[in-house]
């Protein structure tokens, strides 16, 4: 976790300011290196407070220049311990996060693209964790944040149950919707394995896949043919490291996910997927100094 002292030191970072305004290549052998800003999900907030500032200083050290922006560090901040200890709590927060979306204007939107703009960061991908108690109108307001931010690509965390209604909304848009997948292979509203992946492209053109190589290696699926066979209907990949059998997420290079060979897949065939970063191990250093390493080990496997 970040304390108080290392977010100051990172807001304060001379070498982060200086870097605003000149575009951030983090392409490697033409393969497109970035992450998902969920992997600085540890950055602390402040109540009604989004944390942009200090995420686009921790990609700009981390040399990144196209990202998946999580849609809770644009999000107000909730006060500590908001939401949780009981359930009229968390509905309440619940509530208040909805109004928000309902009523925040899209200029609020395309004022964060524009400061991620700036600073010479792609926003690539917006995502949107949706549940069975998102309303209509909210998930409509989701994706008019989407175009608002720029991006053609919504990821989501959600139930197989969801895909007819979510791709509804998709198609209206004409926003493509990347399913992420975990490793519940047990669970059948859990996107997990190809079958429940192709459930949801055989529904529309705008059905994508987010694929989460960590999450599929511990579905005991295997990436790399599964990018070989459907590269056109994946939108980008999550790099991570994990055991199969629904194994722990762990340090790169400790797992059984075949994270150098999926790059060079996307060297060699020259797949224009991008390649983001979600870290989720428990690391020894800062989300940033893992984050590093992290970006290292996908350069060193390009090399």
């Amino acid at each position: 976790m970040h304390s108080r002292r290392d977010f100051e030191k990172l807001v304060l970072s001379g070498l982060a300011v200086a870097a605003y305004g000149a575009k951030i290549d983090s392409t490697v052998k033409g393969v497109r290196l970035g992450t998902i800003t969920y992997s600085f999900r540890d950055f602390p907030r402040s109540p009604g407070k989004d944390n942009v500032d200090a995420v686009i200083r921790a990609l700009t050290e981390c040399g990144i220049g196209e990202i998946e922006l999580f849609s809770p560090n644009i999000e107000p901040g909730r006060a500590s311990g908001s939401g949780r200890g009981n359930a009229a709590e968390a509905a309440k927060a619940r509530d208040e996060l909805r109004q928000w979306r309902l009523s925040t204007p899209m200029d609020y939107f395309k004022a964060i693209r524009k400061k991620f703009d700036e600073a010479g960061i792609n926003i690539y991908a917006y995502t949107m964790n949706y549940r069975n108690e998102f309303t209509d109108p909210e998930i409509d307001k989701t994706f008019e944040q989407a175009k608002a931010l720029g991006v053609d690509i919504i990821s989501s965390s959600t139930a197989v149950s969801m895909t007819k209604r979510l791709l509804s909304f998709a198609d209206r848009h004409k926003i493509y919707l990347a399913f992420h997948g975990h490793a519940e292979y047990d669970n059948p509203d859990e996107f997990s394995t190809p079958a429940t992946f192709q459930q949801a492209l055989y529904m529309s053109k705008y059905a994508k896949i987010n694929l989460d190589i960590g999450h599929f290696t511990a579905a005991n699926e295997n990436p790399v043919s599964y990018i070989e066979q459907h590269h056109d209907r994946i939108s980008h990949l999550h790099m991570k490291d994990r055991k199969k059998n629904k194994g722990d997420n762990v340090e790169w290079g400790k797992g059984d996910t075949p994270i150098k060979e999926v790059l060079v897949l996307l060297r060699d065939k020259k797949y224009p997927i991008p390649a983001f970063i979600e870290y989720e191990y428990k690391g020894t250093g800062t989300s940033v100094a893992e984050v590093k390493k992290c970006m290292a080990y996908m350069k060193q496997a390009l090399a």
